[in-house]
């Protein structure tokens, strides 16, 4: 069986981190990418009326997705990753999430933040998706090491 590291990025940081962890454990990469983009204006969350604003107060939002994976039953395990948005997951993880079957699987999951941690995000997952194995959560920053992001996956 395979790994899949799985990420959205508004911005390229998560980009970054993913694609590093990708490469480094020999895992295939997917990007969660919106049908309508985020634009600078959309990810102002100091605007109460921006899109990201909107969409993670209502958490039945479920922005619309590009792609699913092909044949997501030849991985095992996925590594998840996101930018945190008001203490949790930005709701396009879920849309991923619900339209990818990923019970069985083992799911690590990551965050980029400037200060959040990854629990909040860890939980609410875990408490949303209790079928799913949330197995541990990290928050990452570009200048991590390699070295310490390959022993978090391992």
């Amino acid at each position: 069986m395979k790994k899949l590291v799985v990420y959205f990025s508004a911005t390229g940081v998560t980009k970054n981190v993913a694609s590093e962890i990708a490469q480094n454990i020999g895992a295939d990469l997917f990007e969660i990418v919106p049908k309508q983009q985020y634009t600078s204006a959309d990810l102002n969350w100091h605007d109460a009326n921006s899109r990201s604003s909107v969409e993670m107060k209502d958490r039945s939002s479920r922005p619309a997705v590009e792609d699913k994976v092909n044949d997501i039953n030849q991985y095992d395990t996925i590594v998840l990753g996101f930018p945190v948005w008001w203490y949790t997951a930005p709701t396009i993880v879920n849309t991923f999430i619900e339209e990818n079957d990923l019970s069985g699987k083992k799911i690590n999951v990551f965050v980029t933040s400037g200060s959040s941690g990854a629990e909040g995000a860890f939980i609410d997952l875990k408490e949303t998706y209790p079928k799913l194995d949330f197995v541990a959560a990290k928050r990452l920053k570009p200048l991590d090491s390699t070295e310490e992001l390959v022993n978090w996956i391992k």
